[in-house]
């Protein structure tokens, strides 16, 4: 028997893992170990392990890795932590493969680990772009170090080929947040209401606002230009999950804490999850902020998204998205489209390119035969040959 770890280390990366894990499980042949890390295991992110094991799953482990501090220097030691962590635990359990998705420094860390230990890492997501995060460098590094590639788009894997990477081990099964968005069974606005605490007696937005990490100390004056709009806009409610761990997160969640503390028409929340969080894109008007999660899953609601400042530039966007900077007056006028009738039934037919919704079974299919074919974990470059212009 094969036997697979599968790495999360926030609410919404488990939200993206939680269907691929239930149809690794549907296969006798292999083990499945969840280890849960980082921003899961902590109160001040509501402990969202919690939610796993609410689902049914049992963790194989919860490594302890956050500082009680969100500066860059906070970020390495807990990078240093992961490292020392997970090389006791690959030491000990010793899976065949690990799988991770996305592109976190605790990812990072993670990898380097299972490198060390030459266990093959399958990794979702790579070769896209979020030129304004650290992301964009941890991902491409997060490639480099993996054995199997699966992207959520042909361009990307384009890119990942482009990276050096060989072709047979590099497949497009498209965004698994799609898959959650198409076959997830909601709940009703009425139980929405319920569960939140909330009334939904007007339009709303579905907020979600993390720091720009290549851009400094941004994130509190970004966040504020962000409220400010909020409060030209009152005849809307806001229902908002807080920042991710990164650098600056504090800032942002605080401000956001204190801003609900005076605004009737505002709910924030340290998590929402997957059901929740979907449920309330159901019945948005709109989403705002700079979660990739406005990219990918809100097309496929036919909603606008507000796509706020340079965290998600060059990631592929559907027509939904309004690009607009961290600025007060950009974010109203982005406000004015979003709320045009025009735009709204633009939305309605919007292709959102993350693929089809059949994600899961192809992520499957692709482990399955990397263990039936057998591992080389001895990688060559793949050299992209370049016509001749003579």
């Amino acid at each position: 028997m094969k036997s697979i770890m599968v790495l999360t280390a926030t609410r919404a990366e488990y939200g993206l893992l939680n269907p691929i894990i239930r149809e690794l499980k549907n296969k006798s042949e292999l083990q499945v170990r969840i280890v849960a890390t980082g921003a899961h295991l902590s109160p001040e992110f509501g402990l969202t392990y919690k939610e796993i094991e609410k689902d049914g799953y049992e963790l194989d482990r919860k490594i302890e890795i956050l500082l009680s501090s969100d500066t860059p220097s906070a970020i390495s030691k807990s990078m240093g932590l992961v490292m020392i962590g997970f090389a006791d635990y690959f030491a000990e359990r010793r899976p065949n493969a690990i799988l991770v998705l996305g592109d976190r420094y605790e990812t990072l860390a993670v990898c380097c680990a299972a490198m060390n230990e030459r266990i093959p890492i399958v990794h979702l997501y790579g070769g896209e772009t979020t030129e304004g995060a650290v992301d964009e460098a941890i991902r491409h590094a997060i490639t480099k170090m993996s054995y199997l590639h699966l992207t959520s788009t042909e361009e990307y894997r384009r890119r990942v080929i482009q990276l050096g990477e060989n072709p047979e081990r590099v497949f497009t099964v498209g965004a698994v947040g799609i898959e959650n968005a198409k076959k997830q069974k909601l709940i009703s606005k009425e139980e929405l209401e319920k569960d939140l605490g909330f009334s939904l007696d007007k339009p709303y937005a579905v907020v979600t606002f993390h720091p720009v990490t290549l851009e400094g100390k941004s994130a509190g004056e970004q966040c504020r230009e962000m409220l400010h709009a909020f409060d030209r806009h009152p005849e809307m409610k806001y229902i908002i999950s807080k920042a991710n761990a990164d650098s600056d997160d504090r800032i942002i969640n605080k401000m956001l804490d204190e801003y609900a503390g005076t605004h009737e028409n505002v709910l924030v929340r340290e998590s929402l999850g997957m059901i929740r969080y979907l449920s309330a894109l159901k019945y948005a008007d709109m989403v705002i902020g700079n979660s990739s999660s406005g990219l990918v899953e809100a097309p496929s609601f036919q909603i606008p998204t507000i796509n706020i400042g340079d965290r998600q530039k060059g990631r592929l966007q559907a027509e939904s998205i309004i690009n607009c900077k961290p600025l007060e007056q950009d974010i109203c006028s982005a406000f004015g489209i979003a709320q045009s009738v025009s735009f709204k039934n633009k939305c309605r037919t919007v292709v959102n390119p993350y693929g089809d919704g059949l994600t899961s079974p192809k992520v499957v299919k692709h482990i399955m035969d990397m263990f039936h074919n057998g591992i080389d974990i001895k990688k060559k470059f793949y050299n992209i040959e370049v016509p001749n212009e003579d």
